[in-house]
């Protein structure tokens, strides 16, 4: 998961290799992976508290992109938080991630804020949510 991510994201938005797995493993934790031609093409660690579940990283293979894929991670992930009790999702977008917030937008999340410095000094986040 950890090589799937240094390719998906730019530096200021990795993870270590230690920060996903505490992510993966920690208590509450859901997490889905796709694999194609036995590689992985993608996946999501969400974590479930207090009744809001929240997606830490969804990550797609640039090569499987454009597919569904995410959407049916995403998807995944959200069945599997709500049977874990979760009646709502949340995440952060950077604002200047003009694809991702059209992907969240177009699968049910709204705009409830922005997060400012969440990254890094300027680098904001907007923060969704969506109710399941």
């Amino acid at each position: 998961m950890h090589a799937l991510d240094l390719v998906c994201f730019e530096q200021v938005f990795r993870f270590s290799r230690g920060a996903m797995r505490g992510f993966a493993e920690a208590p509450g934790a859901v997490t889905v992976l796709a694999e194609a031609e036995g590689e992985l093409a993608g996946f999501c660690i969400a974590q479930l508290e207090d009744g809001a579940g929240y997606v830490v990283t969804l990550d797609v293979a640039p090569a499987r992109r454009r597919r569904g894929l995410a959407r049916r991670l995403m998807a995944e992930i959200e069945s599997g938080l709500q049977r874990a009790g979760a009646e709502r999702m949340e995440l952060h977008v950077f604002t200047g991630n003009a694809e991702a917030i059209q992907f969240y937008e177009g699968i049910g999340y709204a705009q409830a804020g922005v997060a400012e410095n969440f990254y890094a000094q300027n680098l904001h986040a907007m923060v969704y949510r969506k109710k399941l």
